[in-house]
């Protein structure tokens, strides 16, 4: 593996364990070279669908995109990134239930917002704010307003006072 520090092509493995759900495997490496270490993640290949575009453009879908998405909506709230590849590999799973070779980016909008709509608040406006193209404070409003006449959730910090 090619140290991402000064890119010598040999590294050696220091620990190798499971990561997340069991699905890939987290590999400490450190560099013969600098001696400094890194991560590595290792998954079996998967099937990767293809993303149509709002403008009709078809990209692959990218893990990671979706994921540094997923972190900024969720910086200083509760979910750890823990829940977020989960909910990643389980959107996966979905797409691959419905044998689909081409997903659309609403659908995936759609499901990501569902998602945080039930994790956090915040994570949820944050994420709708760029979704969704907020031009104005109103839009923000109105928003927080449909998102307060939900149900209030069990698993919430407000539902256990």
């Amino acid at each position: 593996m090619k140290c991402p520090i000064c890119g010598n092509p040999d590294s050696r493995v220091i620990d190798s364990r499971e990561a997340g759900t069991g699905d890939a495997i987290r590999r400490r490496r450190e560099c013969e070279s600098c001696h400094r270490r890194f991560t590595t993640y290792e998954r079996a290949e998967e099937f990767i669908p293809r993303v149509i575009k709002k403008d009709g453009r078809r990209e692959e879908f990218s893990r990671f995109k979706l994921m540094a998405g997923l972190s900024r909506a969720c910086q200083k709230t509760r979910v750890s990134s823990v829940e977020l590849e989960a909910f990643i590999d389980g959107l996966l799973a979905r797409i691959q239930d419905r044998m689909a070779t081409e997903v659309e980016s609403c659908w995936i909008g759609g499901e990501v917002m569902d998602f945080l709509r039930e994790k956090d608040p915040v994570a949820y406006v944050r994420f709708a704010s760029v979704y969704r193209r907020f031009t104005d404070i109103e839009a923000f409003e109105d928003e927080i307003r449909l998102l307060l006449r939900q149900p209030e959730r069990r698993d919430s910090p407000e539902a256990e006072r």
